[in-house]
């Protein structure tokens, strides 16, 4: 498994997005455009050059190919997961499926709280006052990474809820190992298959 964080968001100018756009293929250059501000723009190309880079040792790679849930992927591999926020960038590669989620830490609302947290994960949010910002970040990291991992993206505020405890209840070796790394302002949790 190979990891990269891209943290100094201080490099996301106008100027790098130009510098970028060249070094990317026309798939990663086109979509990098769709986004109408320059932070979107900047983790597009900036991911796109950190994933190759990391990819290196297996050979180079160019466009994409999307499942039928919108996760990009190599048809002769390896499994990557690209992530990005206000914060960071975060991307890894593996010979077996992995996701990644990077999010900044930001205050939740108790609305959204309810949607996606089990009634164990809002107690755990409730509990950590001073830091339930923190917590619940933590948790949302794990649960859209292992959703990137198993490539099905957010179906439902269910499944949003019942993720983790899935995870941890089954032994079924389709679930993944969870790292979580946290750093001032944000966190993020890689998922890889076992």
């Amino acid at each position: 498994m190979r990891i990269a964080v891209f943290d100094d968001m201080s490099q996301c100018t106008t100027s790098a997005v130009e510098q970028m756009l060249p070094q990317v293929s026309a798939q990663r250059r086109e979509q990098a455009l769709r986004y109408k501000h320059t932070l979107g723009q900047f983790c597009c190309l900036k991911s796109w050059l950190m994933l190759n880079e990391l990819s290196a040792v297996c050979g180079h790679h160019s466009d994409f190919l999307y499942n039928e849930h919108g996760k990009p992927y190599w048809p002769d591999g390896p499994f990557f997961s690209i992530s990005h926020c206000q914060q960071g960038i975060a991307v890894a590669v593996d010979d077996k499926p992995i996701g990644i989620d990077i999010e900044a830490i930001r205050h939740a609302e108790e609305s959204l709280i309810e949607r996606v947290m089990n009634d164990e994960e809002r107690r755990l949010i409730a509990k950590a006052y001073t830091n339930a910002d923190r917590v619940f970040t933590r948790l949302w990291t794990q649960k859209e990474a292992i959703l990137k991992m198993l490539g099905t993206g957010i179906e439902s505020f269910e499944q949003l809820q019942t993720i983790l405890s899935e995870c941890q209840n089954t032994g079924i070796s389709e679930y993944p190992q969870i790292q979580t790394v946290e750093k001032e302002k944000y966190i993020y949790t890689i998922a890889n298959g076992k």
